[in-house]
């Protein structure tokens, strides 16, 4: 039975998150793979587990009965029965199963379409299954062709350029107004998550200085302390604010904390220096009027907003461009793997055309014993020629393929034909 690709596994469009995190895998995946190995029939596999998905890829030589045996193995500890897991889980094999490993290494399957980490982490679980020795020239060669095609796509569409969160536009925006963060300092109003995520874009962004400034001074020190910042009260709001270039305000205040009055004596104290607010807080924190003086720069969450939803169409658009050359590739790839499963079709035919000639030819020469040293190796190769003529057309049918071509079909049609499996089974 010819070996085929499988993939099971559940993510964030199959399962909700109490399902998967009855799912969850902790620590590194040798356990896991160790386990995997020893499903009667799985040749190679590969370990990935994330917050959104966990997926077994693997090679089986009975590919339906190791599905049952590594669904099993996802759902042991879930407590679900089998018809739940087989609603929460999807399975993909031979072709469907190089596409989606595509689409998830090119992030085309990620919640959010275009980012980068998925990447990463199928680095790790293909490194983490290299060193536990359970990939094989199959696995090998899939996940180094799923990360080329990542590259590609990031290579050759956009989708990877545009923000698409409200903290990272907020970045990207401060980047179009600065250029470079590197010598800028942020100034952090409130310690909740928003602040937090746009603090972590900042600090990746390699933004100079962190200053977080909070009515309990002890939450302030407790995020200052996560960027190396320095810790401030809100009542020296003002005095850092002739300091700072950029203001990230998300507080749980009712009314605004900073109003258009306050900031504009600022601006000559700071000699008109560019001062960019970013507003994530409902109800705002900040004065939409801020925006009427020079070289202030002011926008609220609905403004960050629009910029999302303009850029997740941009990736929309790019990700369609990207499924182009998801699919070239995984043509490429189906072409590799006939290839290698044609070969040794080929190798056992040459064989058994080449056992027959030279049993042919050395019954026919010890009849005719007067026959010259030339004239003997007349008749090899006039037997070598008429073996190679015949051969011909079954190789170009072998090796030549088109859309409407059924692979396994063509591939034991021809070893019926020319009666190799029923002579492996009988030795």
């Amino acid at each position: 039975m010819a070996e085929s690709i499988v993939i099971i596994g559940v993510n964030h469009k199959t399962a909700p998150v109490a399902v998967r995190e009855k799912l969850a895998f902790s620590g590194d995946c040798a356990g896991p793979l160790v386990t995997l190995m020893n499903i009667e029939g799985c040749r190679e596999c590969c370990f990935l587990s994330t917050c959104n998905r966990v997926e077994v890829i693997f090679v089986a030589s009975d590919p339906a009965a190791a599905a049952v045996a590594v669904r099993g193995f996802l759902f042991a500890k879930s407590g679900l029965a089998d018809a739940e897991a087989q609603q929460y889980s999807y399975l993909h094999q031979g072709r469907d199963a190089v596409a989606h490993l595509y689409h998830v290494a090119a992030s085309l399957d990620s919640m959010v379409v275009g980012e980068p980490q998925i990447l990463g982490q199928l680095k790790q679980a293909y490194r983490e299954a290299v060193e536990q020795k359970t990939t094989g020239v199959i696995l090998n060669r899939l996940l180094h062709k799923s990360f080329s095609v990542a590259k590609r796509v990031r290579t050759e569409t956009n989708i990877g350029g545009s923000a698409v969160s409200i903290s990272y536009a907020a970045v990207e925006l401060a980047k179009k107004i600065f250029g470079t963060l590197r010598d800028k300092s942020v100034l952090l109003v409130g310690a909740g998550e928003m602040a937090e995520l746009a603090a972590e874009h900042l600090v990746r962004q390699g933004i100079g200085r962190v200053i977080v400034a909070n009515r309990t001074l002890e939450r302030a020190a407790n995020l200052a302390r996560r960027f190396n910042g320095t810790a401030v009260g809100l009542a020296e709001l003002t005095s850092q604010l002739a300091e700072v270039d950029i203001l990230v305000s998300s507080t749980g205040a009712t009314d605004l904390i900073l109003r258009k009055d306050e900031v504009k004596p600022l601006m000559r104290q700071r000699m008109n220096r560019p001062l960019f607010l970013i507003d994530i807080a409902v109800p705002r924190d900040l004065d939409p009027e801020l925006n009427d003086l020079d070289n202030v720069y002011l926008y609220d969450i609905d403004d960050l907003k629009n910029v999302v939803d303009v850029n997740k169409a941009e990736r929309e658009k790019e990700a369609l461009r990207a499924e182009g050359i998801v699919a070239e590739e995984v043509v490429k790839f189906g072409q590799w793997l006939e290839g290698m499963e044609i070969a040794p079709t080929i190798t056992a035919i040459r064989q058994k055309a080449n056992g027959i000639r030279e049993a042919e030819v050395a019954k026919t020469l010890s009849t005719l014993k007067s026959l010259s040293e030339n004239e003997r190796r007349s008749v090899e190769m006039l037997a070598n020629a008429i073996v190679n003529k015949l051969l011909h057309e079954p190789m170009v049918f072998l090796k030549n393929s088109t859309p409407h071509d059924n692979p396994q079909l063509k591939l034991a049609f021809v070893r019926q034909l020319f009666g190799l499996d029923h002579e492996s089974s009988e030795q």
